[in-house]
């Protein structure tokens, strides 16, 4: 996700947000949890499944010398069937933290198991066993019904995972997926920390984390949230990073917010990666950053993975090349020559990449063979925004007095709004800062004869954007999934009554809906008949007392070849 130099977030008006009609409520300060006792404090978790294996995992605080840790996995939830057992050795780096001790994770890549099939797991060390999980491989053969939770963007510091407790609750969740930002790097005091004293969720290390020590602690402080904790249990993991698994803005050869000063960044980004496989349960390719696959729903869906950000991204523009100023006339023909002339050319340049090469090709093969196996549905597992989406003109869409206001507050507020004048991407950061990559990855489709849908995170927001070529030809439907926790860069701005979404919305035929404040989840499922899409929204994020709500529901048509069907909007 992209974040400017002063809010440390691509916020929509600029730094330090405008506070305009503010109310005062009363603070609630939250007492730490307690820490579970025994050994297994980290909880207990599975993914990466496929039809006859999957990952399951643990982690073992101050393990005993000796003493070995041992995984037992069974037919049922009594486990008076074991049908796998075995000792495992350390996954990888331990986590030393003052508060818990040094814990040390573990995991093991089970084999042999029936498709379509519930296991139970559990671990054992030193004549204490661990809390029970639920794990299910995925199915072969027909397929009528598939629920996937998906979630993206959870910064610990910034509020309760009251998402991840709202499905873990269901009981119709098959697979979770997380589209990236699963952890944070930054220090408190950094992006997403205001509330962390008051809601005594600060970060561990209380520093920016840099080295494999630093991102092993950082996950294993997430790893102890009971509402992660209680997903995690419930159903298998698919995850993908976006940046801040590494650093902000990452891309093939740096980041945003890395520096020399924080040694080099291919040291950085491997630190992170050794703490990503240790701490997660997720198969490790080689190279480990090629986190990218095909994952076959039977013959109902294949999940497509995609890797966005360490193994081909072009470093992403900002505003810096901006061929003229924020304040220029956008009706004088040469400053609109040179505004569309950037667009072509600097932000349009065909060398710019997302996927790369060889990740295209494999998409490519992958959607022909789905279609060729007469798949209903093809699904992108992706990072950042896919749709077109232009900045409305904030200089004559909004109220008069939030215009002054913006105008008062001068600077990068007002110069955001003064760009919005000329038609130009929302961000840099996502697939509108890489435009030529998108219109091979929907040739690689149209070839394919494939319509798709795309699952996305990054945002903070909610989306659904109906996705065409630049010919106008429709090739899907994303949906975007908003933040867990993360907040949202219309919150910098407090603007009662002004509806931010409605205005991108009326400025973007390929966008439908876009929900800018609330936080939760998109629960997707697909049958052979239809994909359905509820945005789910919690009502707070500040509290562990909470309820939830449909922001929106939305369904597709399979389709039987050639341009994707339409979107409709149900409630």
């Amino acid at each position: 996700m992209s974040f400017d130099s002063l809010t440390r977030r691509g916020a929509l008006m600029g730094a330090g947000g405008l506070a305009l009609a503010s109310c005062t409520k009363a603070e609630v300060r939250h007492e730490p949890l307690p820490v579970p006792p025994g050994p297994f404090k980290h909880g207990v978790a599975s993914g990466d499944p496929d039809q006859t294996s999957l990952v399951v995992w643990t982690a073992v605080t101050e393990p005993i010398e000796g003493e070995p840790v041992t995984l037992e996995m069974a037919g049922d939830a009594a486990f008076s069937t074991i049908v796998h057992s075995e000792a495992l050795s350390p996954a990888g780096p331990a986590a030393d933290s003052p508060a818990t001790g040094r814990a040390v994770p573990y995991k093991a890549l089970v084999t042999g198991l029936q498709a379509g099939t519930a296991y139970h797991y559990r671990f054992r060390h030193a004549g204490e066993v661990s809390p029970a999980g639920t794990t299910r491989t995925l199915p072969e053969g027909p397929v009528e019904r598939f629920n996937i939770a998906a979630f993206s963007c959870s910064n610990y510091p910034a509020g309760f995972f009251n998402a991840y407790r709202a499905a873990a609750d269901r009981d119709d969740v098959d697979l979770v997926v997380h589209l990236g930002d699963y952890i944070y790097e930054y220090a408190m005091g950094g992006y997403g920390t205001d509330r962390a004293e008051r809601l005594s969720r600060l970060p561990d290390p209380m520093h920016e984390i840099v080295t494999v020590e630093d991102y092993a602690r950082r996950h294993a402080l997430y790893c102890l949230d009971p509402d992660l904790q209680a997903l995690k249990a419930k159903a298998p993991w698919i995850a993908v990073w976006d940046d801040h698994e590494t650093a902000n803005d990452a891309h093939r050869t740096g980041a945003e917010n890395h520096d020399f000063g924080e040694g080099n960044w291919t040291d950085r980004r491997d630190a992170a990666l050794e703490a990503y496989y240790a701490w997660l349960p997720a198969r490790r390719p080689e190279p480990a950053e090629a986190r990218y696959g095909a994952v076959r729903i039977g013959d109902l869906a294949t999940l497509l993975l995609v890797e966005t950000r360490l193994l081909a991204r072009t470093e992403s523009l900002d505003w810096s090349s901006f061929p003229v100023a924020p304040g220029a006339d956008p009706d004088d023909p040469a400053i609109a020559r040179a505004v569309e002339r950037w667009l072509a050319e600097t932000v349009g340049d065909e060398r710019r990449e997302l996927l790369g090469a060889a990740q295209l090709s494999f998409v490519g093969d992958m959607l022909a063979r789905s279609r060729a196996a007469g798949q209903p549905w093809r699904v992108f597992v992706n990072q950042v925004l896919m749709g077109r989406k232009t900045m409305p003109d904030y200089t004559t869409q909004t109220p008069l007095w939030l215009r002054l206001a913006l105008r008062f507050k001068g600077g990068q507020v007002w110069e955001t709004a003064q760009r919005s004048r000329f038609g130009v991407p929302m961000t840099l950061d996502d697939w509108d800062g890489f435009p030529a990559e998108r219109e091979r990855l929907y040739e690689a489709a149209k070839r394919a004869d494939a319509d798709f849908l795309v699952l996305t995170g990054d945002s903070h927001n909610f989306w659904c954007n109906d996705l065409h070529d630049a010919s106008g030809e429709r090739r899907g439907t994303e949906f975007g999934v908003t933040s867990v926790t993360s907040p949202s860069e219309f919150e910098y701005v407090n603007a009662p009554g002004v509806d931010f979404g409605q205005m991108t919305v009326d400025a973007n035929p390929e966008v439908l809906r876009h929900e800018v404040y609330k936080k939760g989840y998109v629960h997707l499922t697909l049958t052979r008949e239809a994909a359905e899409a509820e945005f789910v929204a919690v009502s707070t994020i500040e509290s562990r007392e909470f309820t939830t709500s449909t922001d929106s529901r939305w369904r597709v048509a399979a389709s039987t070849g050639g341009p994707a069907n339409p979107v409709e909007r149900l409630a």
